[in-house]
């Protein structure tokens, strides 16, 4: 029981150092934008988002092997066998380091002839793209090889660490920003150059700290295990398809745009996909924190600790995300005229609707890490690839048809719920997830929070004039309200007790 305790103490201070480094790498990350558009440009700025949308394509390489690598972390120190750990790491690096020379064969060769051959660039552009893009390639490939790292350090709970890094490189990366404004060199390439550097140092700080803190991370002694290695690929096979269909829903459907309108679009949707891949990180980073003690749990067999990180992280990763999205999503309009000069057309109606579609998203999280939990990957990959493929050909076939360019975002939005009801009924199937009670402690107060807070949001922002300073009080009043439904609507009675406890003992440590 104490043991317990002291893990969910610990899932909240991870949360914490996670939550307030996204706090920083948000506003960091908002900033650095503004400046690369307004130094790129409009027209350069769409080339390098659809450059980099073709370059992730080949995410689904080591994506499949991160939630892979993770899971078996995980579930080996559930079982704390250190033998097994070591195993697990070098099978688990073996094969990224396979998947590193596969993408760099698969990008220099079938991705150089399609962005040669299909991509719309304009043709005073072209040598440029073809530069970006090879250093595009090389910070990939960098970031692929530092991933086991990354993932070891996320598997022993050590999210200090992971949130420092962050926050070190994403102030590097402003620097590389600031430096952009007053090099006197092409923009766009340098800008290519530095981000590929800064990745090559990121991996080698990742790999110095592993190789010095944990005894698993070493390569004086070949530790191998066939066995291991036949389980890692099985499970691997089976998420490939998913992790796919996941990269054809995001960065296809960016080339798809491309290739039906002009690339002042694909900047808006850029501007969209990185607004909102920052704001889902603030659930995301939770989830990161709940995927070591859930794996954990369900290797010791501990469903009952199992169904209540789910329940309980379900919630509060849609509430993590949910005070960040409302002020977002009602002051869309001002927040990026304030934040950018040059602000493309569908900019604001883009990242509102990826925005609801990233809400969906977040409540799925701890669903996605339970599936896992079994290694049983098979009907839950293919049903949610199947779905998620659906996303780019009914946009595509929209499109054919004389569409707007933000269906793709309604398209994404309607499969996203159908492919949320799917999602409850594989884990029901894979771990025994009880659906009754998920919707009734899960679903029903999270829509009940974002009914009332939504509309007592919205009944501000109509009442209050127009203007800035009206602007920063409805957001101040869109958190409250965002709060005080949370506390009183979407927690349960034990749950108030125990946070209403914590701020008494963190406001008495305070005063004395």
């Amino acid at each position: 029981m104490k043991e317990t305790i002291n893990n969910r103490k610990h899932i909240v201070k991870n949360t914490l150092m996670l939550y307030f480094r996204q706090v920083l790498v948000l506003i960091v990350s908002l900033f650095t934008v503004r400046i690369v558009l307004n130094v790129l440009g409009v027209k350069d700025y769409g080339i390098y988002t659809v450059i980099g949308g073709l370059v992730s394509l080949f995410t689904f390489l080591s994506g499949s092997m991160a939630s892979a690598t993770q899971r078996f972390f995980s579930f080996a120190m559930g079982q704390n066998d250190l033998e097994k750990i070591k195993k697990t790491f070098t099978v688990n690096f073996i094969i990224y380091i396979s998947i590193a020379l596969l993408a760099l064969i698969l990008m220099e060769t079938a991705g150089l002839w399609f962005v040669t051959n299909h991509l719309k660039i304009p043709p005073d552009r072209f040598d440029t793209a073809i530069w970006v893009y090879h250093f595009s390639i090389f910070t990939f490939v960098i970031g692929i090889i530092s991933s086991p790292f990354t993932s070891m350090i996320i598997a022993h709970e050590d999210m200090h660490i992971y949130a420092y890094m962050s926050i070190l490189e994403t102030i590097i990366k402003l620097i590389i920003v600031g430096l952009l404004v007053y090099l006197n060199f092409e923009k766009l390439k340098l800008y290519s150059v530095l981000l590929c550097i800064l990745s090559l140092l990121n991996v080698f700080g990742y790999i110095f700290i592993c190789l010095h803190k944990y005894q698993e991370c070493q390569f004086r002694k070949f530790y191998w295990d066939k066995s291991i290695f036949r389980e890692v690929l099985g499970f691997t096979g089976w998420t490939l398809f998913g992790q796919m269909s996941n990269v054809a829903r995001n960065e296809a459907s960016t080339i798809l745009v491309n290739q039906f309108f002009n690339p002042v679009v694909v900047a808006a949707r850029g501007i969209a996909v990185n607004i909102n891949s920052q704001i889902i990180l603030f659930s995301n980073n939770f989830n990161t924190g709940l995927y070591p003690p859930l794996i954990k749990s369900y290797a010791a067999g501990d469903k009952q600790e199992m169904f209540f990180l789910l329940f309980n992280g379900s919630k509060i990763t849609f509430f993590l995300m949910w005070i960040v999205a409302l002020p977002f999503y009602l002051e869309m309009d001002t927040i990026l005229k304030l934040w950018l000069k040059n602000l493309p057309e569908y900019s604001v109606l883009f990242t509102r609707l990826a925005l609801i579609e990233s809400l969906i998203l977040a409540v799925s999280l701890p669903l996605s890490t339970a599936a896992r939990a079994p290694g049983k990957m098979r009907l839950y990959e293919l049903t949610l690839g199947a779905l998620q493929m659906m996303i780019f050909i009914v946009s595509w076939i929209v499109f054919k048809k004389g569409g707007s360019a933000y269906s793709v975002f309604t398209v994404a939005i309607l499969v996203n719920l159908i492919m949320f009801v799917a999602r409850l009924f594989l884990v029901r199937r894979l771990v025994g997830l009880p659906v009754r009670s998920f919707s009734r402690k899960v679903i029903l107060p999270v829509l009940l929070v974002a009914i009332v807070s939504g509309t007592l949001s919205y009944i501000i922002k109509w009442v209050l004039p127009t203007g800035l300073l009206f602007s920063a009080i409805n957001i101040f009043l869109c958190i409250i309200f965002a709060c005080a439904s949370m506390y009183f609507i979407g927690l349960d009675e034990t749950s108030r007790i125990k946070v209403t406890g914590l701020f008494k003992q963190r406001i008495l440590k305070t005063l004395n």
